[in-house]
């Protein structure tokens, strides 16, 4: 399985999605022009992973920033997460925050009472 890594941009989060490690990672902005074919290839990528995941599948969030359709786009993903979830396969998902950020640590509680997968808040101090 190929894994996915993308630089980040001032417009959009780096994505590395390693399927070895079991690891996913989306850090950065994402205000991308269009969220949706930002965000696919990760969404398809999950969905293959999830018919062989890891014994332990760790995501790692670090957005400064995300917009409205961002939002859905990062739900999606967290959705493919849960299914994985629900096989009854591991997965951590550490959503990172800065410490005076009280809005992405909201983002985080609201992905947290929509999706049913552990996730762990880490603040981040400056």
């Amino acid at each position: 399985m190929e894994n996915i890594s993308i630089e980040g941009t001032p417009k959009t989060p780096a994505v590395n999605f390693d399927y070895q490690k079991g690891l996913i990672e989306i850090k950065g902005r994402s205000i991308p022009e269009n969220s949706i074919e930002f965000y696919k290839p990760m969404v398809d990528w999950l969905e293959k992973y999830a018919s062989s995941p890891k014994e332990v599948t760790n995501v790692n969030i670090q957005l400064e920033y995300f917009n409205t359709s961002s939002s859905k786009c990062i739900l999606d993903v967290f959705k493919k997460l849960e299914t994985i979830h629900k096989a009854d396969n591991k997965v951590v998902i550490n959503w990172y925050y800065e410490e005076d950020d009280e809005d992405m640590l909201e983002a985080g509680e609201d992905y947290q009472s929509i999706i049913r997968v552990p996730f762990e808040m880490i603040e981040i101090e400056d």
